[in-house]
C-alpha cells in the first residue's frame, strides 16, 4: 500500500461539482482509486442532484426513460437470480436498494427483505412502496445492523460507492450466514466501453465511485477474508447505458446510434475476451 501508485486517467465530475479526479492503479490490486476521496462527511454533497436518477423516480428525459424500462426488465432476471440460489430460508438483505423496487419484487416472490438506503429522499420511496408498516426494513447505515443475518446479501453498483472497502468487506461476511450468498454487481474498468471512452467513460462517475474493479480485484479483495467467486454474469444492458452517458460527456450531446453501436461491440467483443460493461459476481464463503 505504501508503494507508490501511477495516474491511470484524470475525469471530471458530470454530476455535480466539475472538479477533476485523479484514478490511481493500483497494481498489487489491479484496480483503480479516485483521488482525492472526498472527506466521508462531505460525500452527500456529491449525490445532491435531480439527474442521480438511482435516487429518484424520474421518468422526463429520454434517458430517463430508457433507465427505467431497462430496470423493470433488469429486476426480474435479478429476482431469477436470487430465487435459483434455493437457499433453506429466505432473509435477504439489499445494500443500496435506492428507490425499492428490487426489495419489492423479492418481497412479492415470498423472501423477508431488510435494506440500506443513505438517501433519505430514496429511503422515503422505498418505504413507501414496501408499505408505511415497513419502515423498520429500511436502515440508513450498514453499522445499523448487529445481530442478524441473512442467506443472501445483494449490492447493485454499491460497492464502488464505500469508504473504507476493506474493513466494508469484514463486515458483510459477518452479516452472510455461513452458507450464504453475496452477489456484488460493478463496473469493470477492463471493458471495451471504458477503454473506448477512456477519461468520459460515464461509470467511472467520480467521485461517487472511489474504487473501480477487475475480475482480479474483486477475486483478491473478498479471498483476504475467506470469500471465493463461485461464478460471474454479464450485464449486458449496461454498455448500452452508459454509452449513451459517455457520449453526451464526450461530445456533448446524446448520440443513440453511435452510443448503440458501441454497446454493441463492447458485448461482441467481451464474447472473446469475457470483459462485459458491468458483472455480477457470485461470491460465497470458504
Amino acid at each position: 500500500m505504501s508503494k507508490k501508485k501511477e495516474c491511470y486517467l484524470t475525469c471530471v465530475d458530470y454530476t455535480v461539482s466539475n472538479k477533476k479526479f485523479d484514478l490511481l492503479f493500483n497494481e498489487k490490486l489491479d484496480m483503480l482509486e479516485t483521488f482525492p476521496q472526498p472527506k466521508i462527511k462531505d460525500l452527500s454533497s456529491y449525490y445532491n442532484s435531480a439527474t442521480y436518477i438511482s435516487h429518484t423516480d424520474s421518468n422526463k428525459s429520454f434517458t430517463d426513460k430508457l433507465y427505467q424500462i431497462v430496470k423493470k426488465y433488469t429486476l426480474n432476471k435479478k429476482v431469477r437470480l436470487i430465487n435459483s440460489f434455493k437457499t433453506p430460508s429466505k432473509y435477504l438483505l439489499d445494500i443500496g436498494c435506492g428507490t425499492g423496487d428490487f426489495l419489492l419484487n423479492c418481497k412479492i416472490n415470498g423472501w423477508n427483505v431488510k435494506g440500506v438506503e443513505p438517501s433519505n429522499i430514496a429511503k422515503g420511496y422505498a418505504e413507501s412502496k414496501l408499505g408505511n408498516n415497513n419502515k423498520s426494513m429500511i436502515y440508513s447505515d450498514l453499522l445499523e445492523i448487529n445481530s442478524t443475518k441473512f442467506d443472501v446479501i445483494t449490492m447493485w453498483h454499491v460497492l464502488e460507492h464505500v469508504p473504507n472497502l476493506e474493513s466494508y468487506i469484514s463486515k458483510l461476511k459477518l452479516l452472510l450466514k455461513p452458507n450464504g450468498v453475496l452477489v456484488v454487481a460493478v463496473p469493470n474498468f477492463k471493458s471495451y466501453d471504458a477503454n473506448y471512452y477512456k477519461e468520459f467513460w460515464a461509470a467511472y462517475d467520480v467521485p461517487r465511485h472511489l474504487w473501480h474493479f477487475s475480475k482480479k480485484s474483486i477475486q483478491l479483495l473478498f479471498s483476504d477474508v475467506e470469500m471465493n467467486v463461485v461464478k460471474i454474469h454479464p450485464m449486458k444492458f449496461d454498455s448500452f447505458y452508459v454509452s449513451l452517458l459517455s457520449e453526451k460527456y464526450k461530445r456533448g450531446a446524446t448520440s443513440f446510434i453511435r452510443s448503440c453501436w458501441i454497446g454493441l461491440l463492447s458485448n461482441l467483443n467481451a464474447l472473446k475476451t469475457n470483459e462485459y460493461s458491468s458483472l455480477i459476481y457470485i461470491i460465497k464463503n470458504s
